[in-house]
């Protein structure tokens, strides 16, 4: 049975020219060089070296015989190791990513970009959906990793990261009711305006309520949607108050279309939390880009 180890041994004395500098070179020490020399001797049934004042020299019957086919060999062995390393170091395959639009849209899109200038041997599946049913997906093995609103319940079958990204929640309007852009407001005068709220099932349709809950107070929506887009759609056209965080409206809220209206009190503040299934085996490429969260 050939022994790698041994052939190692014999080319590193061949290159180096002397038993000393091959010990240093393999961290081992030089008796171990020799006894390896010898063994590979024995077992081939030929004398592999000639010692000369000037150290090593391949013998013409043993040595200079196989010393170009062990270069190439081992030459052929390290590149290999290479290939295998390079693929456990390199960003390829598929990378599963269940969220909402809106996350997609206002959170992951820029990250999932700047991921792919930097390992664009990986692709993408992208699954859009509410936060129930993204975590469903991911308890399913339909995605690798989840992006979901906060808070959720505890599941012993996951892990979350919590604190992705900040979310402000804020009551805006547009110029309809402009009147309530110069003073602040509290939650119950809230109650003579028409509203538009998230959909009940939605985690922040939840937050929101049991926020309100909590103080007393309770608002009813003159219109639920399913989306944020929808929402701010809606409240700029003068359709009633909305909430929605602050992130998801920067650009109408800084060209001057939609404005915060300042409650008393203000909004908790919620987030983005990232679930990975617990002690699943991750890819090198998924480790890669959910360390950008960590």
């Amino acid at each position: 049975m050939v022994n790698l180890d041994l052939y190692r041994v014999f080319y590193t004395v061949a290159k180096s020219g002397s038993l000393t500098k091959a010990a240093e070179e393999l961290y081992i020490s030089q008796p171990a060089v020799s006894r390896s020399i010898k063994q590979l001797e024995t077992q081939l049934g030929v004398s592999l070296f000639t010692r000369t004042h000037r150290g090593m020299t391949l013998s013409a019957q043993g040595g200079k015989v196989i010393f170009n086919e062990v270069e190439r060999a081992l030459s052929l062995l390290n590149e290999a190791e290479n290939r295998i390393e390079e693929m456990k170091n390199s960003a390829t395959g598929v990378i599963r990513i269940g969220a909402s639009d809106t996350i997609f849209e206002y959170f992951l899109a820029d990250k999932i970009v700047e991921f792919h200038n930097r390992f664009p041997a990986v692709k993408f599946e992208l699954t859009a959906d509410f936060t129930p049913d993204t975590i469903e997906k991911l308890k399913a093995d339909k995605c690798d990793v989840a992006f979901v609103n906060l808070p959720i319940s505890h599941d012993p079958d996951l892990k979350l990261y919590g604190n992705c990204m900040r979310l402000n929640d804020v009551f805006v309007a547009g110029e309809k009711y402009k009147e309530l852009a110069e003073k602040r407001v509290s939650l119950s005068e809230l109650k003579e305006y028409p509203l538009i709220l998230m959909e009940q099932n939605t985690v922040a349709r939840r937050a929101l309520d049991n926020f309100l809950s909590s103080l007393g107070v309770e608002l009813r929506p003159s219109i639920e949607v399913g989306s944020w887009d929808l929402m701010k759609r809606l409240v700029l056209r003068g359709m009633g108050v909305g909430v929605i965080p602050r992130e998801y409206a920067t650009s109408q809220l800084e060209n001057g279309s939609l404005f915060e209206i300042k409650t008393d009190p203000t909004l908790p503040v919620r987030s983005v939390g990232m679930l990975l299934p617990k002690n699943a085996p991750i890819s090198y490429a998924l480790h890669s880009f959910i360390e950008d969260f960590q």
